[in-house]
């Protein structure tokens, strides 16, 4: 999500309100106020809008300038105003500044403006304005500052427009725009600001003509679908101060002239196909006012200039994933401004410029994925403020610097897959804002420190010379979430305190000199997904408590000493991955596991057998015993007649069930003739098809919603059971849809993740689809949220076990698992899975809290094409609904994530999200006009779960959900920007206190209204961050 950068507020709106700002309160004509008073009632009356009344002077209304005796100016940015704008508004006839941004107004442009014969300032940004733009817009002549951005506009930008020869800004991005950029903008030559970014402008090259704009300032044409290359023209901008042209798909070399603008401050030409060697500065460069360049992300080749070190200006400098080669030049090291160095993935060489910070506060230096050598620079935190070391994978050698233990700012420290040796820094252990530490495979010697930092989230050391026992201090580190120590030399046990890292969703101990027992309190590793503990010396048997570790999926015993059987419950697990090969396990291999997918799963191990001759073990039916020959004999021969009869009783109920069933389809539609059934399977199924459909029976029924029924039917499996939606089409779907529909069932059914609920198979009729699901225990969201209110408010008094109270810690592990699935589905998916139908019924939970997304897709899937869109076949839900779905047929990802934000209003204000109360608003509305009414959030959130402790988190919640449903949808964060914020929620500091920093810039959680955002910290930004949604998917 690029943001709107600030200079652009700064510059063009700030300066016209200083200009036009009026000596307070005079009088005016009653005509003007009856007027005023028509446009308050025209435009619905709104509640923001009560002072104006015919008590008190308009000129003292809050939203009205006055000057010589007129009105001149009305400010109505974010009045929540929703009805069309009336003509009659041009009676103002010494309007000249017109602010309607941030509200609700539909429909298309008002052309009657170009009545308002002296309008100078017109913002109608931020509203839900639609269609092609006129060529009426050719009248606004007097209009010197004109903003539509954020609306849904679409075709071309008329040619006419070049006719509001007065203009100086021009802003028309993130609309819809998908036809032609005309030439003819380059003959506003008294244009300071445009601002197209943001639209799919058909292909086509960037105008040579926009060089003509002698005037311009800022150049903002980011995301146009742009091509070609950058005009040599624009050279000869000489005032410009910003030019954007990131996001396109700009060739050729960058023109010469460039570098030699003498305004130019801000730079963006990242995310383009550019190639060629970067221009080289001028001589006399030291003066320029160059303070951000970013050419990342293109084909860049040739050295980079020496020139950069010398702007006096420069504060970042991203040169990252191009082809550069040569070495960094040591000028940079002597750069007084620099903060933000960031050239990795190139192919540089050489060594790093040894006064690199010396003469600058550098916060961030990342070199990784070139190929540097010699050792890392002395003076990097010579200024305090380093935040990030990241070298991996370069050819760097010698020890770490000493000061890296003392450089408290450090947060991340990635120096894997390079030539490292030596002891690490003690202080760097223990760092206290260290939240990542990657020192795999280099040569690393020494042992684990007695002490590790609090917060440090991931730690990986792998393949270096650490020696000695696993120390106590490691399970300091208590929100460890990866440990990642193999193919070292550490000998010992396992600590039992290492099981107090209850965060711990990966941990590799694998290929060094362990001994012992695994300890059996490692139940507390509840969301451990990895496990390696092969190559050690481990003996005892497997504790049945790893059977209880739910979400594990990759377990590796190989190669130890472990005894005894294979608990049968270890079948219960879903495993990616699973290898107890070389160890000395009996018994029998687990039912689960008798299928070719675990053929290699446990080679060499001389006292297994299993029933599958696949396996490439003993069979247990032959194995021979050191019984008596006539004792085995007898053995086999009871054992082939229970076999005999098992088989005789199994097809006898099996007759019974059939008969039973066929008498009891006689209705139409009972769709239960299992040959009319074709069965998709996506895992190894326990349950029989008899089974299932004998028991879709009104007492199994257990809940049912615009889909269909949801029924809970009990698998082969004592205790176990699945969740069967049964789907009623009311018709066949034609062979085209049909396919579709098995495609995207396909794609569902081929995830595995820990926060999405499991399709384990589909059974698809003529008129029916059953759909079945892994079962969850504690339902959804929407019964522990609302159930306990629903009851009451039904006059009961005794509410069952999903109505009872969830706490604010159970409430916000919810939202991270929600988000964490949302999140894989958006970012981790090709192409990316929209849910369309997100709300807290849709969220299923465990038995122990752990939620689910469940129906991804299902709206889609059973839309029909070529019906009207109405509220009884629309995707989603009342009250989830995000705002464009009333003039959009194009939904993506911000669609998901608005009901998603309606969902974390409910967690933190126990609100349903439609309730037809005061006024008929929804849960969003009530929410933002509390927040923007100045109330105290504290009064907005759940009375019944609200305790000191969590006011804070339960805060920063409520205005995530608020950003979550902006009602601009390129306003709203993504599910992996939303998922930090909640995680970091989760997570407390070392004092006590929870981190709620964020990683994007969301001016709404610091406090302001108005979010109109920077570009720092982008959408671009995130994509370089390390981590993704889930550490290992």
């Amino acid at each position: 999500m690029t943001k709107i950068p600030s200079i652009f507020i700064k510059f063009s709106i700030h300066t016209f309100i200083i200009l036009t700002l009026s000596l307070p309160f005079p009088v005016i004509s009653q005509d003007q106020t009856t007027l005023l008073l028509s446009l308050k009632r025209q435009l619905g009356d709104p509640p923001s809008l009560q002072s104006w009344n015919s008590f008190s002077p308009p000129c003292a209304w809050p939203e009205i300038r006055c000057s010589g005796g007129a009105v001149t100016e009305l400010h109505l940015a974010g009045k929540n105003i929703s009805a069309a704008l009336p003509a009659a508004i041009c009676g103002l006839t010494k309007l000249i500044h017109l602010n309607l941004s941030d509200n609700n107004i539909v429909g298309e442009f008002p052309t009657f403006l170009s009545n308002c014969s002296n309008l100078k300032l017109l913002d109608l940004s931020q509203n839900y304005l639609a269609g092609s733009l006129p060529n009426d817009i050719s009248k606004l002549k007097t209009v010197t500052y004109l903003d539509i951005g954020a609306n849904s506009f679409s075709g071309d930008v008329p040619a006419a427009i070049a006719a509001v020869s007065e203009l100086r800004t021009l802003h028309l991005y993130k609309n819809e725009f998908n036809g032609t950029l005309p030439r003819e903008i380059g003959n506003l030559t008294n244009l300071e600001v445009l601002g197209l970014a943001y639209n799919n402008f058909v292909n086509q090259t960037v105008p040579f003509e926009f060089g003509n704009l002698k005037n311009l300032k800022i150049m903002w044409l980011a995301s146009c679908n742009l091509n070609g290359a950058i005009p040599e023209s624009f050279a000869g901008l000489t005032s410009l101060e910003l030019l954007d042209l990131s996001f396109n798909r700009l060739t050729a070399n960058i023109p010469n002239g460039l570098f030699g603008l003498p305004n130019l401050r801000f730079l963006f030409l990242y995310r383009n196909g550019l190639t060629g060697e970067i221009p080289g500065l001028p001589g006399s460069v030291q003066g320029f006012n160059l303070s951000i360049v970013d050419l990342s992300m293109n084909n860049l080749t040739g050295s980079i200039p020496e020139g950069f070190g010398m702007l006096q200006n420069l504060t970042v400098l991203h040169l990252f994933s191009n082809q550069l080669t040569g070495e960094i030049p040591r000028s940079l090291g002597f750069s007084t401004s620099l903060k933000d160095l960031k050239v990795f993935g190139n192919k540089l060489n050489g060594t790093l410029p040894p006064e690199l910070g010396l003469y600058s506060k550098l916060e961030f230096f990342e070199v990784a994925n070139n190929q540097l050598s010699g050792g890392l620079p002395q003076h990097l935190c010579d200024g305090g403020a380093l935040k990030g070391v990241i070298a991996f994978s370069n050819h760097l050698s010698g020890e770490l610097p000493k000061w890296m233990g003392n450089c408290s700012s450090l947060k991340s420290v990635q120096v894997y897959n390079n030539n490292f040796s030596g002891e690490v820094p003690l202080g760097l252990w223990g760092l206290k804002n260290l939240t990542t530490l990657m020192l795999s495979n280099n040569s690393f010697s020494g042992e684990l420190p007695s002490e590790l930092a609090w917060n440090l989230s991931r730690l990986e050391m792998r393949n270096n010379l650490f020696s000695g026992k696993i120390s106590l201090g490691v399970s300091s580190a208590a929100n460890l979430v990866v440990f990642d120590a193999g193919d070292n030399m550490f000998s010992g046990e396992i600590p039992r305190s290492l099981t107090g890292l209850s965060r711990l969703i990966t941990l590799m101990l694998d290929g060094n000199q362990l001994y012992g027992e695994l300890p059996s309190e490692i139940i507390s590793w509840k969301s451990l997904n990895t496990l390696s503990l092969s190559r050690n010396k481990l003996s005892g048997t497997i504790p049945e408590a790893l059977c209880d570790l739910t979400d594990l999926v990759y377990l590796d015993l190989a190669e130890n000493n472990i005894s005894g059987e294979i608990p049968p419950q270890l079948g219960n697990l879903r495993f990616v991955f699973l290898n107890l090969s070389s160890n000395k396990l009996s018994g029998s291999v687990p039912d689960d596991f008798n299928n070719l997918a675990y053929e290699n799963s446990f080679l060499n191990n001389s006292g297994l057998c299993a029933y599958n001759p696949n396996l490439n073990l003993g069979s247990c039916l032959t194995k021979k015993t050191t019984t008596p020959q006539t004792k085995n004999s007898n053995s086999s021969k009871y054992l082939v007649i229970i076999l005999v009869l098992i088989i005789i009783v199994l097809l006898a109920s099996a007759l019974l069930v059939f008969f039973k069933l066929r008498n009891n389809c006689g209705k139409k539609h009972c769709g239960r003739d299992l040959s009319t059934w074709k069965l998709t399977s996506f895992q190894r199924l326990n349950f029989t098809e008899l089974n299932l459909f004998s028991s879709l029976t009104e007492e199994n029924l257990i809940g049912s919603g615009g889909f269909g029924k949801v029924y809970r039917v009990a698998s082969d499996r004592p205790g176990e059971f699945v969740a069967v939606k049964k789907i009623w089409n009311c018709g066949n779907l034609d062979e085209r849809l049909e396919r579709e529909f098995v495609a995207e069932v396909e794609i569902l059914g081929s995830i595995r993740h820990s926060n999405v609920v499991k399709l384990l198979c589909c059974f698809s009729s003529e008129n029916s689809k059953l759909l079945v699901y892994e079962y969850m225990e504690n339902q959804s969201l929407d019964k522990w949220l609302h159930g306990r209110k629903r009851v009451l408010a039904n006059g009961l008094s005794s509410p069952n076990k999903n109505c009872l109270l969830l706490k604010w810690p159970t409430r916000l592990r919810i939202a991270v698992g929600a988000s964490q699935g949302l999140c894989y589905m958006h970012h981790e998916c090709s192409p990316p899975i929209i849910h369309r139908d997100v709300k807290s019924s849709n969220i299923l939970m465990d038995s122990e809290f752990r939620a689910s997304i469940a129906d991804f897709g299902l709206a889609r899937m059973l839309a029909k094409p070529g019906e009207p869109r109405t509220m009884s076949n629309i995707a989603g839900s009342l009250g989830y609904l995000p705002p464009e779905y009333a003039y959009s047929a194009k939904i993506n990802e911000k669609a998901d994530v608005y009901s998603f934000g309606v969902v974390l209003l409910e967690l933190v204000t126990g609100k349903v999200p439609y309730s037809g109360g005061q006024h008929g608003r929804n849960l969003v509305d009530w929410a933002w006009q509390h927040y923007k009414e100045g109330k105290c959030l504290t009064n907005a959130l759940d009375e019944e779960i609200t305790e000191t402790s969590y006011v804070e988190e339960m805060t920063t919640v409520f205005k995530l959900g608020l950003v979550c449903t902006s009602r601009v949808p390129s306003n709203r964060p993504s599910m992996k920007e939303i998922l930090q914020v909640l995680r970091e929620c989760c997570y407390p500091s070392g004092n006590g206190r929870r981190r709620v920093e964020i990683g994007f810039d969301i001016a709404l959680l610091h406090g302001d209204t108005t979010y109109i955002s920077s570009y720092k910290d982008s959408s671009k930004a995130m994509t370089e961050n390390e981590e993704s949604c889930l550490y290992i998917v």
